[in-house]
């Protein structure tokens, strides 16, 4: 079955980025860290997601459109080998993104995108034949801007009012029309966080089993905020957000013949995520922009099948259990399930990794009553690795 093992190792985590949780878009796949000899792989997805809902008779009714925009992923992962027991491996992508945009309705104005890039270095230390340990770096540069439109702060205010704050119902009444709108950019931040991990393997009938911790981070963005009716509220200032700490486990195993079973368990914690700008905060008496109330799980399972020497198919699952509870309107969905397939050819030494996923994203409703039902993504991926 070793051969196996060495056709199908990367079929795990290369081929589509579509259903990470919270505003992950991909990461590092340290099973690269196992391949044999040297190695580097150039991988890229683009993903097609479909996110909409209905706005209540209270909003006007009709649709929001499509507000959640495609993007794609371009990633490099090397693995080289210094001698028999140290190898190092380095990794570019873009870790996080998030792109909303509503066109349509009462959120129309309503935006939000985050960018990012990563680039990880890591020690890998063969200390039995059966068992290894990694650990290294990662670097991460994030920047953000976010589009409230006057409506919705207007909105938020007389809320705020109707709860008993005063002076927001004051702000809302007598400002002119179209002087509460939001905005805020950031300066792009960079930040350090670290990775440990460990591997169990036996070659001989393709298992590997292997646990890696990733620790959590606080960008500290200096942001410019600006809301033409409140002159306080404009300027730049330095707030925080947090990113999650993660936990993985990969796993592999022949089953048959030229059969292997594979999957992945990771848990992140979003929880410790949200978007709360000073002047933001203060505007609005203590709200947030958006965050996500729950950490997340993600459960993968799947099969790959040896066809002969150079070519291996595979299908898998994906499964993020809903949370329940009010959706964000710029993530305005609650779990989701992900079928996906695909294959990898080897010609020499190099080998062509390639899938298709779809994804059926779970139904949501936020705050104002809009129901978001019915959505979707299709993401396709491709991974070139040359073995050298």
């Amino acid at each position: 079955m070793k051969n196996t093992l060495k056709l199908t190792a990367a079929l795990m985590l290369t081929t589509t980025a579509a259903t990470a949780g919270g505003i992950e878009r991909g990461g590092n796949n340290y099973s690269v860290l196992f391949e044999e000899g040297n190695y580097v792989a150039l991988s890229f997805s683009s993903v097609r997601p479909d996110v909409s809902g209905d706005y209540p008779a209270t909003l006007g009714g009709g649709s929001t459109d499509n507000m959640s925009e495609d993007y794609t992923n371009l990633g490099v992962a090397l693995k080289y080998e210094l001698n028999e027991q140290f190898d190092v491996g380095l990794f570019l992508n873009q870790p996080y993104g998030a792109n909303a945009d509503y066109t349509a309705g009462a959120y129309t104005g309503l935006g939000a995108d985050w960018d990012s890039n990563q680039v990880a270095l890591v020690l890998k230390y063969q200390a039995t034949p059966n068992i290894s340990v990694y650990g290294g770096v990662r670097s991460v540069e994030s920047e953000a801007n976010i589009a409230i439109p006057d409506a919705l702060v207007r909105g938020g205010l007389a809320a705020a009012a109707a709860a008993g704050n005063a002076q927001a119902g004051a702000l809302a009444a007598g400002a002119p029309a179209g002087t509460l709108g939001y905005t805020a950019e950031t300066d792009a931040n960079r930040e350090t966080s670290y990775i440990v991990g460990a591997a169990y393997e036996r070659p001989e009938i393709a298992l590997r089993v292997a646990l890696t911790y990733e620790t959590g981070y606080t960008h500290t963005f200096a942001g410019t905020e600006s809301v033409p009716a409140v002159p306080t509220v404009s300027g730049t200032s330095d707030f925080e957000i947090e990113m999650p700490q993660s936990v993985t486990l990969d796993f592999q195993s022949g089953v048959a013949a030229d059969t292997l079973v594979f999957g992945s368990i990771r848990w992140a914690e979003w929880s410790v995520w949200e978007v709360r700008p000073n002047g933001y905060e203060a505007l609005t008496g203590g709200g947030r922009v958006t965050g996500i109330d729950d950490d997340v799980t993600t459960l993968r399972l799947g099969v790959g099948r040896k066809i002969n020497d150079d070519l291996s198919v595979f299908a898998r699952v994906t499964y993020e259990d809903g949370n329940g509870g009010e959706a964000s309107r710029l993530s305005p969905t609650d779990g989701s399930t992900a079928f996906g397939f695909g294959g990898s050819y080897t010609y020499n030494n190099v080998k062509f990794t390639g899938g298709l996923e779809y994804v059926k994203l779970g139904d949501a409703t936020d705050a104002s009553g809009v129901e978001f039902a019915d959505n979707s993504a299709i993401a396709v991926g491709l991974t070139v690795g040359y073995q050298f």
